[in-house]
């Protein structure tokens, strides 16, 4: 037998279904909000590993371009972390060990090792991005000591993309790369959605060309963005709001 229910009844279920679903759908908004920076530090985990995988299938070109959308991925999870006030220990440890595995492995992979000296290379590379990440803190607001390995890693892939993965460039450029990351050298942090407009509107230009076209002029344009932060720091890069 059916219970019968009065309209203000009726009333009452349907005001208390429409709480029940507002209230999941205000938990859903606030997980998606407090976890938006670490959603970012896993898609950049992710480019990485799949960069690995790519490499070790000869699949060279995909693994670069890989890497440049982990560059940009990293760029941006900080700054979603700090305008959403969700910084949090687990998002600093996701984002490194996300930073390891793409900026580190998966970059030193590009190397194409085929010798003892070869594989060597590779292995102190990884290391020195592994004492970079672990190691070398500045003590100074807004300061890098290292060159951080973001922009190390974006320079190899772009390099390993516009010389078709001359593994004789790669290796001579890595090898400076590791130098500026373990030379304890000042570096500003970039902020770079946090800062003028006009970094900005570099990032964006990053986002579109990837976007457009994965074509060497994309490529181009992060090579130039990356050398100048490592040739002019202090003049165009420091935080400035």
């Amino acid at each position: 037998m059916l219970m019968e229910l009065s309209p203000s009844g009726f009333g009452d279920l349907a005001m208390k279904v429409l709480h029940i679903e507002s209230s999941s759908q205000h938990e859903t908004m606030e997980f998606a909000r407090k976890n938006a920076a670490n959603f970012l530090s896993l898609a950049n985990l992710l480019m990485g590993l799949l960069s690995v995988l790519c490499t070790l299938n000869g699949m060279w070109q995909c693994s670069a371009w890989l890497l440049l959308i982990g560059f940009m991925l990293d760029l941006a999870d900080g700054a979603v972390a700090r305008q959403l006030n969700t910084c949090s220990a687990l998002g600093a440890k996701l984002d490194d060990f996300a930073d390891f595995t793409s900026f580190g492995l998966a970059t030193a992979l590009l190397l194409h090792t085929s010798g003892f000296l070869d594989s060597l290379l590779v292995v102190v590379y990884v290391l020195a991005v592994f004492t970079r990440l672990c190691f070398y803190s500045s003590g100074i607001p807004f300061m890098y000591r290292g060159l951080p390995c973001t922009y190390a890693s974006a320079i190899l892939a772009c390099a390993s993309l516009l010389t078709g993965n001359h593994t004789v460039v790669l290796r001579m450029i890595a090898v400076i790369m590791i130098f500026f990351m373990i030379d304890q050298g000042i570096y500003p942090h970039d902020k770079i959605l946090e800062s003028q407009l006009w970094k900005k509107m570099v990032f964006a230009g990053g986002v579109i060309a990837m976007l457009c076209s994965f074509s060497p002029l994309a490529c181009l344009y992060h090579l130039v963005w990356s050398l100048s932060y490592i040739l002019f720091p202090e003049a165009l890069w420091s935080f400035k709001v």
